[in-house]
C-alpha cells in the first residue's frame, strides 16, 4: 500500500479522499491555487503545495506542475478524484512515465471512453444497447442536420468529449438546429477543448440510471448496483438515489451485466460508472465515466463499502476486496447536491462569502461531504457546489424523512442556494411516489421557483430585536469612548418627555413594508406588530414571542437581515427614513453582467440593429455558459468588453438605444 498520495483536486472531494487516506494510515499531499490558499482541504492534508493562479487552466489543469509537486513531495501516487485531470489520458500516461501511480483506469481505457462517438461504436461491438443516433466522426453542419432529420425530432446534441451537461442541447425542430449546434460546439470547445458532437434521438420521458462498476488488474469486474439520477436541471444532476425506485431485479441484473461488459470491452481497472437512459422496457448506453462519480456516497451507504479505499487498493495492485456474489443492498440512500445558484434565474451560479453556514449535524444515517466553512467564498473560478448531503434509511420512505429533516437544518446566508428547490422536490408527491423522469423539474415550475414565503410575526420580531440590539451595542460603545458612562445620551430606554419610551423601526420585503414600534422597559420589550402587540426577546439563539420559544438565527449584511427560522430563510431590509433617496435605477438601455464571469464571445458591434431577445454576448462562469440577450428592440451604442475579459457583477457590457 502507498505511504503517501497526492490529491490533484480541491473542494469536497479532496476532503473526502483525505478522510479515507487518513483512516488507512496514508499521508496526503494537497495542491491549491491562489484562490484556495485557506481552503478546507489545505488544512486537512498533511502538507499542501501551491500550484498557480486561481483559474483552473493555470493551476489544477497543469499536469506538469502537479507531477513536479508529486516528485518533490515524495508522493507515490496521484488521486485525480473527478473533474480537472481525472479523465485526461495524457496525464495518466505522464504519471506512468514519471513512475507515479495514477489512481484511476489505464490511459487506453480513458481514451476509449473519452470520445462518446468512439465509445458507442465500441459498445455496439460488445452488444450493449445504444440510443438511435449519429455517432460518426464527420462534423460537417449540413451532414449533422441531415442526420438529425433522419433520426427524427426532437434530437439531442451532445459533446463527444465530455459530460456533466456541457455542450448539450435539446432541439425540437429543424429551424432551431443550426443555432443549437453552434452553441453546443462552442460550449464543448470551452469545457473540453474539443468541439465534436454526436446527435441522438431525444427520449421524452426517460429515467437516468447508472451502474457503478469496479475492476482490478487481475481480471475481476463487478457491478455495485445502480443509482437513479433522473432529477436534473440543465442536464446536470440535482438528487441521486440508490437503489433506483421501482427497479425490477431482472432489469438490475441485465443492466449490471451490460455495464460489466462495457468495462471488460476496454480492459478497465478501478472505479467507473456506466450511464444508461431508460424508457419503458428498454435501456440504452449513454456513456462511461472513467472516474469516481460525485454521487458515489449513495452506493457506499447501501453497500457499506468505502469506494475510495477500493480505488487505493486496486491502484496498489490488490484484487477487488469482494466478489459480486458477496455484495448486497441494505436500505435506501439519497444524495442532494447543495449549490450556490439561483433556481429562479435559470440556475445562475451565485458568488459571494458564506456569511453564515450551519450544516446538518452528522449522525447515523446523515452524512455531509463539504469543502467549505463559514467565512469562505464561492468564487466564479470553480464549480459552485457547497456540499453533498447524503442520508440512508431502512427504506425509501425512511430516507425521504431523514432528507427532509436534514434539509430543514441547513442554513446558508451570503449566496443564493438551491435549498428551497431541494426541499420542494423532496416534499413533492410525484417524487415521493418514485414515478418521475428527467423532465420532473421542468414539469413543475412550482418546484423550480417556490413562492417566497410571507414573513410570519416571529420573523419581524427577530429582525426588530436584532436591529435594536445592534443600536444598543453601538450606544454602549460610544458611551465607553466618551469616558462618561452616566451620560443621558448613553441611556437605552428610548425615554421621551411626554409619554412612554419607544422606537419605530421600518422594514420591507418585495411585497410589503412594515413599521414596528418597540417599547423598551426593565420588564422587557413590547413590539406593536401589524396584527397586535407581543412581548418578545431574543437571547442566545432562542426567540420568545409571548412566551413561546423557537430557535432562530439572524444574520445582517448591510441593510438586509436574514432570519433563519424552522428551516426557512426570510430576508427583510431595514429602512432608514432619514437616509437620502437612492439614485435612479438603470433603464432598459444597457445589459450588465449578472455575476462575475469571463467573456467568451461578443456577438454584436456598435451600430448593429437588434431585436428583443437577440443574443448580445456570451459569458462563462463556474463551468456555465450564460448568454446575454437584448431586453428590447434597438440599436447597439457601445460594447464595453472583449473576448477574454473578466467582468464584475453589475458592470454594463452592452448599451443601446431602444426603439
Amino acid at each position: 500500500m502507498f505511504r503517501k498520495i497526492l490529491i490533484a483536486n480541491r473542494g469536497e472531494i479532496a476532503c473526502r479522499v483525505i478522510a479515507t487516506a487518513r483512516r488507512m494510515g496514508i499521508a496526503t499531499v494537497a495542491v491549491y491555487s491562489d484562490a484556495d490558499a485557506t481552503a478546507r482541504h489545505v488544512h486537512l492534508a498533511d502538507e499542501a503545495w501551491p500550484i498557480g493562479p486561481a483559474p483552473a487552466r493555470d493551476s489544477y489543469l497543469r499536469g506538469n506542475v502537479i507531477l513536479d509537486v508529486a516528485r518533490r513531495s515524495g508522493a507515490q501516487a496521484v488521486h485525480p478524484s473527478y473533474g480537472f485531470l481525472s479523465e485526461n489520458a495524457d496525464f495518466a500516461d505522464a504519471c506512468a512515465a514519471a513512475g507515479i501511480v495514477f489512481i484511476g483506469p489505464p490511459a487506453d481505457a480513458i481514451r476509449a471512453m473519452g470520445s462518446k462517438a468512439a465509445a458507442k461504436a465500441l459498445m455496439a461491438q460488445a452488444g450493449v444497447p445504444l440510443v438511435p443516433g449519429y455517432h460518426g466522426e464527420a462534423q460537417d453542419p449540413a451532414l449533422l442536420a441531415s442526420e438529425a432529420a433522419r433520426i427524427g425530432y426532437p434530437v439531442l446534441i451532445k459533446a463527444s468529449a465530455g459530460g456533466g451537461g456541457k455542450g448539450m442541447r435539446v432541439v425540437a425542430e429543424a429551424t432551431a438546429f443550426t443555432a443549437a449546434l453552434e452553441g453546443a460546439q462552442r460550449e464543448a470547445a470551452a469545457s473540453f477543448g474539443d468541439d465534436r458532437v454526436l446527435v441522438e434521438r431525444y427520449l421524452t420521458s426517460p429515467r437516468h440510471i447508472e451502474i457503478q462498476v469496479f475492476a482490478d488488474t487481475h481480471g475481476n469486474v463487478v457491478s455495485l448496483f445502480e443509482r437513479d439520477c433522473s432529477v436534473q436541471r440543465r442536464h446536470q444532476k440535482v438528487l441521486e438515489e440508490a437503489p433506483a425506485p421501482g427497479m425490477d431485479p431482472a432489469r438490475r441484473r441485465a443492466m449490471g451485466k451490460a455495464a460489466v461488459a462495457a468495462a471488460r470491452a476496454v480492459n478497465y481497472a478501478g472505479a467507473g460508472t456506466v450511464e444508461f437512459i431508460a424508457e419503458g422496457d428498454a435501456f440504452y448506453f449513454m456513456e462511461m465515466n472513467t472516474r469516481l462519480q460525485v454521487e458515489h456516497p449513495v452506493t457506499e451507504a447501501i453497500t457499506g463499502l468505502d469506494l475510495v479505499e477500493w480505488q487505493l487498493r486496486v491502484a496498489a495492485g490488490e484484487p477487488l476486496p469482494s466478489a459480486e456474489s458477496d455484495l448486497s443492498i441494505t436500505g435506501h440512500a439519497i444524495e442532494a447536491r447543495v449549490y450556490a445558484e439561483d433556481p429562479a434565474r435559470d440556475f445562475l451560479p451565485s458568488v459571494g462569502r458564506l456569511l453564515h453556514l450551519r450544516q446538518p449535524t452528522e449522525r447515523p444515517g446523515v452524512r455531509v461531504d463539504t469543502g467549505v466553512r463559514q467565512g469562505d467564498s464561492i468564487t466564479p473560478n470553480y464549480d459552485p457546489m457547497i456540499a453533498k448531503l447524503i442520508v440512508h434509511g431502512a427504506d425509501r420512505k425512511d430516507a425521504l424523512r431523514r432528507m427532509s429533516t436534514a434539509l430543514a437544518e441547513y442554513e446558508v446566508v451570503g449566496v443564493q442556494t438551491n435549498l428551497a428547490l431541494l426541499r420542494a422536490v423532496v416534499a413533492h408527491p410525484e417524487f415521493a411516489s418514485g414515478h418521475f423522469d428527467t423532465g420532473f423539474i421542468g414539469r413543475h415550475p412550482d418546484v423550480l421557483s417556490p413562492a417566497a414565503a410571507t414573513p410570519e410575526p416571529a420573523v419581524w420580531a427577530a429582525a426588530c430585536l436584532t436591529a435594536l440590539a445592534q443600536v444598543q451595542a453601538a450606544a454602549r460603545a460610544d458611551a465607553a469612548r466618551t469616558g462618561d458612562p452616566h451620560s443621558p445620551w448613553a441611556d437605552l430606554d428610548a425615554w421621551r418627555m411626554n409619554g412612554d419610551g419607544y422606537q419605530d423601526l421600518h422594514f420591507a420585503t418585495d411585497a410589503a413594508t412594515v413599521t414596528i414600534r418597540a417599547h423598551l422597559s426593565a420588564a422587557g420589550t413590547r413590539l406593536d406588530m401589524p396584527d397586535g402587540p407581543v412581548s418578545a426577546s431574543l437571547d442566545a439563539g432562542l426567540l420568545r414571542v409571548d412566551g413561546v420559544g423557537r430557535p432562530a438565527t439572524v444574520v445582517r449584511n448591510g441593510d438586509a437581515l436574514t432570519v433563519l427560522l424552522a428551516g426557512q430563510g426570510y430576508t427583510v431590509r431595514q429602512i432608514d427614513p432619514l437616509a437620502p433617496p437612492g439614485g435612479e435605477a438603470a433603464g432598459s438601455d444597457r445589459v450588465a453582467a449578472p455575476i462575475p464571469a469571463r467573456v467568451t464571445r461578443v456577438l454584436v458591434a456598435p451600430g448593429d440593429t437588434v431585436a428583443k431577445g437577440a443574443p448580445l454576448m456570451v459569458l462563462e462562469a463556474m463551468k456555465t455558459e450564460i448568454t446575454l440577450s437584448a431586453p428590447a428592440d434597438g440599436t447597439v451604442d457601445s460594447v464595453r468588453a472583449a473576448v477574454g475579459d473578466m467582468v464584475e457583477e453589475g458592470v454594463p457590457l452592452v448599451t443601446f438605444v431602444a426603439e
